[in-house]
Formats: C-alpha cells, structure tokens, sequence
C-alpha cells in the first residue's frame, strides 16, 4: 500500500471539526444548562484552589463594530453611535461586583484580556474608566500580562498611552489582508500605511508584544496577494503573528458571512498551499510555529512558554500562562472555572438587563465530569504541545481503546506516532491537529451529528 501524499492527505482529512478552545465544545455543553449556584459553587471552588502565585484571569467583551466586517464569526453589535459606551461600561463593572461580592476578596488579576467586537471603539476615557472601575475590587499580579484587540483603522495615540498607563503591554491588530479585492469583498479596508503609523506608535510607547492577525482562505485571496500580504507585515516585525484558517459557518452567523459568493473562496489544496506557503515565509523572516495557527518571534514570551511546555489554551486564545480561573466579563463572554463552563446573555439588551436585576448573566454552561475533565487535559496537551500521555493512572480512560481505534488510520498514515501510553503528532502533521484532538473527543462521537455545525479543520 502506497503512502498518501499531501495532496490526499489533505483531501482525506479535511472535514468538519472544532477548534477546541475548550472541552467539551459549546455545542455538546449539556442541554439542561447549568443552574446558576453550581456555576457560582464551581468559581468559588477554581477561586479558593487558586493559589497566591496563580492568579485569575479576566477576560471582557466590547462588543461594538462600526461596520460589520463579512468574514467575521464574533458575537458583534454594529453601530456608529458612541452613546452606547456608557451604559456598557456601567454593565460591565457592576458584573464584575456580583463577582467579587462571590469570592469574598479583592481578587490578584494576572491575565486581562479585552476582545471583541471592538475595543478601540470605545474611547481612551472610557477605556479608562473601565479598568480603573475593576482594580477598585482587584489587586495587580505580580507577574501579570494585560492585553487587548485593535482595528488599526479607529486606534488611536491616546488610548495607546492610556492603556499602556493603565499597565497592557501587548496588543494584536486585525489586519487580515492587504489585498485591495480582498478588502473589498470582506468589508475591511484599511491600508498598510495606517497600519504601519499604528504600529509605529505602539513600539514608540513601549509595548513589549505586538501581534498582527492574518487570515487565509479569504475570498479572491491568491498566493501572489498572500506573499504581498506577509511581506508587508515583516517589514514591520511584528512579535506574533496569528495567521488563522478562515471559518466560513454562514449556516452560524447568517447574513454576515454571505456577502460574496462562496466560488470566491479558495478550494481545499489551494487553501491548504495558502497555508503551507505563508508558514515557509514566516520562517524565512525568523518566526517559529507556536500551537496551531500561530508564530512568535524567539524573543517573545509565547515562544519560551512554548519551549518550557507552559503553553495554555482557552477562550482568549493561546497564552503564555496558565490560571485555574477565567472569569469573562460582557456580553457573550465565556468563563471558566475549569470544573465548569458558563455563557453570558448574548444580546446586549438581555445582558444589561440581567445585571441591572443585580444577577449574574450566566444564561447556560456545562458541568464538566471526571470523563469531560480527562479528555479535556488530553485535548489540551495535544493543541499546547502536540503529545499527550495516559502513563498516569489518572489520565487513562475506559474508553481508551475506542480512542486508539479511531487513531489507528492517523497511525497508519504517519500523521502520530504512539508508543506505550503516549502519542506524538508528527512536526509534518502539524496541521492535522484538531483531527487527533477528535479521536479523544467522546462528546463528539456519541454526538454523531449530522448537519453543519463546524468549520472545515484545514
């Protein structure tokens, strides 16, 4: 039997599946939900483990857009009229008293993470009042790391200064493409020189990590418009580069992401050889691949945490610290206790109006158990470090050997090499991570759903 080449492998393996920035993914969280005092007990259960060096992360969704970008899958709120920071923001600090008033102490923040939407929609006095609203109830961690997302369209010097003041040393700017056609049919046009004065002024105040998002399987994207796109973005040596697969789930989002015709997409291999390409640029430049989908310069903490194995995944995306609990802020927003899941409202009237109630917005979650809290570590270990062990007794699982059968065709093709108790995905293999991470998905294959519910994995 002949070994597959790229080509079929890609052909064999590209099908629907989660980008697993948790376990269970939202989809198979429990239908009955979660009542609000298990979500609440399993906080104060993360919050009391969490010991003094750990920390909490805190993670807060703005979810205003003055235009609606086409590509775009976020829980999103599109307006141009700015009256609506306020009433936000007032939202946003009296959840975060239901939280505080929960743990019974000033919690120490290690992680802030502001995404959405829009952060810099809302002004720098805004933006301002906001994170000085929350360190009211809150001490800084010793070690902390303060971050948000930008449009370099509508960021400004002034709420660079200020959120730098206010301690965010890293900030990620959507830039997506540079491609004039590309821009047009995705509705985001911005060009690189904005970009460029933005980026300037980010590294003039002093931000330690600065990030530029880039998207392939755009419609009309080429691999001319790709090489100019990359080249453009290392001319400016941006520290992190997230270069994501487009996830295209109009049958999700709706009207959003049907604003051009899905012929316009980039098929398959040619996606793939999107990918692959941008990857061989990004190495010429000096960045080394971190997780999936991304890359980080060698001096850039997310490479070290790499190299040390500290790697962690969640909500926010990969980062380069770990704590037991996230608590996300905002409408949409997504916490984790690790024990447990819980979503808020996601409109912002049904959020604001819950808050205002004087009640946690929390409107379903998952409990997870022991079985969910197994597969999750192992799911985790292959998206962080691409290898995971069951050697310890506490991470075998009854049904392990239903997993290993669903890993033998990946064996077979030379994608993962298992050993023992251990299973290693191939350096080559890289990109058919989340189909391992799908052998171990249990939720998924007693699930066996039929109809579209994930984007493709490659």
């Amino acid at each position: 039997m002949h070994a597959l080449n790229n080509a079929q492998l890609i052909q064999k393996y590209n099908i629907p599946g989660p980008r697993y920035t948790s376990y269970p993914t939202v989809p198979f969280w429990d239908k009955k939900g979660i009542d609000v005092d298990v979500w609440t007990n399993s906080v104060k259960h993360a919050f009391d483990e969490s010991n003094e060096d750990e920390g909490i992360s805190l993670y807060i969704h703005m979810p205003y857009c003055e235009s609606l970008c086409t590509f775009c899958a976020c829980h999103k709120h599109i307006t141009t009229r700015h009256s609506v920071e306020d009433e936000y923001i007032d939202t946003v600090l009296k959840e975060w008293r239901l939280y505080v008033e929960l743990l019974g102490e000033k919690p120490s923040l290690r992680e802030i993470h502001l995404g959405g939407g829009t952060p810099t929609f809302f002004s720098a006095k805004n933006l301002k009042r906001m994170i000085e609203g929350i360190f009211e109830d809150a001490v800084r961690h010793k070690v902390y790391d303060f971050s948000f997302e930008a449009h370099p369209n509508d960021t400004t010097e002034e709420q660079l200064q200020t959120l730098f003041d206010l301690g965010f040393t890293r900030t990620s700017f959507g830039i997506q493409d540079y491609d004039p056609k590309v821009q047009q049919a995705i509705n985001r046009i911005q060009k690189y020189e904005t970009v460029e004065r933005i980026h300037g002024l980010s590294k003039k105040i002093g931000y330690e990590s600065i990030s530029h998002d880039i998207i392939f399987g755009l419609p009309h994207q080429t691999k001319q418009s790709i090489i100019q796109t990359i080249a453009n973005t290392v001319k400016l040596r941006p520290d992190r580069i997230a270069y994501y697969s487009y996830a295209h789930v109009p049958w999700i989002k709706g009207v959003g992401q049907r604003g051009f015709d899905e012929n316009d997409l980039p098929k398959d291999e040619e996606k793939r050889e999107l990918y692959e390409l941008g990857k061989q640029l990004f190495f010429e430049a000096g960045y080394e691949e971190i997780g999936m989908d991304h890359f980080a310069l060698p001096t850039d903490k997310m490479h070290k945490a790499m190299v040390e194995k500290r790697l962690h995944r969640n909500f926010m995306g990969y980062t380069a610290g770990k704590t037991k609990l996230m608590i996300g802020l905002g409408m949409s927003s997504i916490s984790d206790s690790w024990y447990a899941f819980g979503q808020n409202e996601k409109r912002v009237e049904d959020y604001i109006d819950r808050v205002n109630e004087g009640k946690l917005p929390v409107f379903r979650g998952h409990l997870l158990s022991n079985e969910d809290l197994i597969v999750r570590q192992h799911i985790l270990n292959l998206m962080c470090n691409l290898e995971t062990s069951w050697a310890d007794e506490s991470m075998k699982l009854a049904r392990q050997d239903e997993i290993l059968e669903r890993l033998s065709e990946m064996k077979a093709d030379g994608l993962i090499e298992i050993k023992d108790d251990s299973l290693v995905v191939k350096e080559s293999a890289r990109m058919f991570v989340r189909n391992v991470c799908m052998a171990f998905d249990l939720k998924l294959a007693d699930a066996k759903p039929e109809g579209k519910i994930f984007s493709m994995t490659i």
